[in-house]
């Protein structure tokens, strides 16, 4: 299990998805692939650049029911957790 400091909280995730340099709607689509794959209440970091992932995952969490726990900005890169319903 890894770990990612989320404002000054260190949370654990178990999956990893970069999708950096992909666009709408790929990082959703990958996003939600891989947490197909996963057990309920395991967490998924998603790493992407897409400026409007913002929007989209908060949106793709309040559709599925999956938990968005937090996101940050890191300069261009944009990063997610969401934990399988």
């Amino acid at each position: 299990m890894s770990e990612l400091v989320v404002e000054a909280v260190t949370m654990e995730f178990d999956r990893d998805l970069d999708a950096r340099g992909l666009n709408c709607p790929l990082p959703i689509l990958k996003a939600k692939k891989t947490l197909a794959e996963m057990q309920s209440g395991e967490v998924l970091r998603i790493t992407a650049t897409d400026t409007g992932s913002v929007r989209d995952f908060q949106a793709f969490a309040k559709q599925t029911g999956n938990a968005l726990l937090g996101h940050t900005q890191n300069g261009y890169e944009f990063v997610f957790l969401l934990r399988r319903k």
